[in-house]
């Protein structure tokens, strides 16, 4: 199911996948029914976790002047019940405005689908934080066994991005706080992983929080803590190793002297090897 290509593959009754089917006869339009709010239960699968209460208001108060203008995406439960699929912003306003139904289309889905669904739409609008992001990829490739490729095809993005993405959660705790908060960017937690100790990590991210420093600035901090001097490093050489890192979804060192020097590229998993090789090496 390749879900980059966004949430109405997957709702349209003429798509592709198999474990996807709608209600309504073959050819026809998704039927739209109106559920009680009270009678569908949220997705444990959702992977965003932090929902702005001033958003919710702003939504809420929109839909008690127009209505809901998406339909919800859920499931039938076995008690008669339903579960969210896709739209708990939407459900969650719309228990604000005290209306009793929201607008919904019912799917029959497996486990694995209702997590590329909710993940992909979060994606799409942008509402994941990249910690909630990181948790997604993780528990796709984990719990369904999927390689980080299989996982970058379904979202619409690139392995090496998946890659960089889920090392986010080798993070310090605080600083995994300090990425779901929006204290720091999705980059500067990069960074910070080249930091090979925890202690530095953390050292660093402090002065980070205390001050506002770019990416480039916090670079050029890890290069030297790294090399244990305070040089200033080649601009050049540090283009280059971030160049690498996104093209490979890896750790990369350069060292120079003179015409010569050494390329590090450090990896965390059998599949990341075999995806450095067959990058570097063309197939």
């Amino acid at each position: 199911m390749a879900l980059g290509r966004g949430l109405s593959a997957l709702i349209s009754p003429h798509g592709k996948s198999a474990s996807i089917t709608s209600k309504t006869e073959a050819g026809s339009d998704p039927k739209i029914w109106h559920i009680p709010v009270n009678n569908i239960l949220p997705n444990p699968g959702q992977p965003r976790r932090h929902f702005a209460p001033e958003e919710l208001q702003e939504l809420s108060a929109s839909i008690k002047e127009y209505g809901v203008l998406q339909p919800i995406l859920v499931t039938e439960r076995t008690d008669g019940g339903y579960e969210l699929v896709a739209g708990e912003r939407r459900l969650r306003a719309t228990k604000l405005t005290g209306l009793p139904t929201i607008p919904a289309i019912i799917k029959k889905l497996a486990d694995q689908a209702k997590l590329e669904i909710a993940l992909v739409e979060n994606i799409q609008r942008e509402n994941l934080n990249p910690l909630e992001e990181a948790f997604a990829y993780q528990r796709l490739c984990e719990e369904f066994n999927l390689t980080q490729q299989a996982v970058a095809d379904k979202v619409g993005k690139s392995r090496p991005y998946v890659a960089n993405a889920i090392r986010l959660l080798d993070l310090p705790e605080v600083a995994k706080k300090a990425l779901s908060e929006g204290k720091i960017s999705y980059s500067q937690g990069r960074t910070l992983l080249t930091l090979p100790e925890v202690a530095q990590q953390l050292d660093l991210l402090a002065s980070m929080l205390g001050q506002k420093i770019t990416v480039r600035e916090l670079e050029r901090t890890v290069a030297q803590k790294t090399a244990g001097k305070f040089s200033r490093r080649d601009p050049n050489l540090m283009f280059l190793e971030d160049k690498l890192r996104s093209a490979l979804g890896a750790k990369v060192a350069i060292t120079k002297k003179g015409n010569s020097g050494t390329v590090v590229i450090t990896y965390h998993s059998d599949e990341e090897l075999k995806n450095i090789v067959k990058q570097i090496g063309g197939e």
